[in-house]
């Protein structure tokens, strides 16, 4: 940017970072579990931002505008380029289920790399608790 490489942030915990995520344009259909999630984070963050774009939301992570970004209902011309611009900023990028990153799979969770983890464990758990419990 200006000449200068683009670096992801410091930040080592979620209390003292600033996440992004965006919702589609249906939201209004699926707005129970997307609102649900984004309550998890904005519990255990510094502050949670919608900005609307998710190569921009990708971008800002690149850049340590923003500590790390999650979301869902991609498209692969939504994340292709910004993905590639966070991995080289030094960022990581993955689905959000922690498997290895995918341009068509559909989701994702792009952090600074020292809080990835810290995302993944908030929507596993996020996950477990929504899931349909068993009773054998």
């Amino acid at each position: 940017m200006n000449g200068a490489a683009l670096r992801v942030s410091s930040a080592a915990t979620l209390l003292d970072s600033l996440l992004v995520t965006g919702f589609p344009y249906d939201v209004h259909t699926k707005s129970s579990d997307l609102v649900a999630l984004f309550g998890s984070f904005l519990s255990r963050a510094r502050a949670v931002r919608r900005l609307g774009s998710a190569a921009l939301d990708l971008c800002y992570v690149a850049a340590g505008r923003f500590d790390g970004f999650w979301e869902q209902h991609l498209k692969p011309w939504d994340v292709a380029a910004g993905a590639l611009i966070l991995r080289e900023a030094g960022g990581r990028i993955t689905g959000m289920d922690g498997a290895a990153f995918e341009v068509t799979a559909g989701h994702l969770v792009a952090s600074n790399g020292q809080l990835h983890d810290q995302l993944l464990a908030v929507i596993a758990e996020f996950r477990e608790e929504r899931a349909p419990k068993r009773t054998d």
